[in-house]
């Protein structure tokens, strides 16, 4: 299958360098994409820069896909690899005993793929993840905020595979002027809606990271669907 994807930076990249970038992204070391021209286009620009939407077709047939999005994996399988990658405000006890548990009971094997799609962890969605393993929010208000603000996802690249499949189609200028306007307009109503309708919304049955913890939950409970 033939894809379009786009990648927002402040330069102009024809050919992604394997091995290049930063390790604690998302997902690790990798070319992060998305399949949405108006998301690369706000994840380019700065507060006083323009930036570039540069423009990438894909062939993914023969490619190996790891859609941490799909329905046989849960919110916390997500949130390992975040937790295997980026840095967290480890601040508590429960938040160590969260992260050593998420680790060793719902890791995935996505090193072995050519791609990963998932969600995108920026400012707002980090700080979410970070409320939940700090057990301020349930498994249910995590999932739920992680679609506020229409953030999309993430198409990363991981393999050298990969990478050879990609080929540059030109770019786009993102102005700053509109595009940082529309990030910063997006992460706010996020932070909003999730103050709103989700932080201080909790409901019956809810499902907390200390409760996890206690009953040594594993990945196929039903709750955490």
């Amino acid at each position: 299958m033939l894809r379009t994807i786009y990648h927002g930076s402040n330069k102009i990249i024809e050919q992604p360098l394997f091995g290049g970038g930063k390790k604690r992204n998302d997902y690790g070391l990798g070319f992060y994409c998305t399949e949405e021209l108006s998301l690369a286009k706000e994840w380019g620009v700065s507060k006083d820069s323009n930036g570039y939407a540069n423009i990438y077709q894909i062939e993914t047939d023969g490619l190996s896909i790891f859609n941490l999005n799909s329905s046989k994996y849960t919110i916390l399988h997500w949130l390992a690899v975040l937790l295997e990658n980026r840095i967290f405000d480890i601040g508590s006890a429960l938040a160590q005993d969260a992260k050593d548990y998420l680790l060793d009971n719902f890791a995935v094997p996505y090193k072995k793929y050519d791609i990963i799609t998932g969600y995108r962890a920026d400012d707002s969605y980090f700080s979410f993840a970070q409320d939940f393993i700090n057990g301020t929010i349930s498994v249910r208000q995590l999932g739920n905020a992680m679609k506020l603000g229409r953030l999309g996802t993430q198409f990363v690249l991981k393999s050298k595979k990969a990478f050879d499949a990609i080929k540059f189609m030109g770019y786009e200028i993102a102005e700053s002027a509109e595009w940082f306007a529309k990030k910063e307009q997006r992460d706010r109503a996020a932070r909003r809606q999730y103050f709103d309708v989700e932080k201080n919304k909790r409901q019956r049955g809810d499902l907390y990271i200390i409760q996890i913890l206690d009953e040594e939950i594993k990945a196929d409970d039903p709750r955490l669907r």
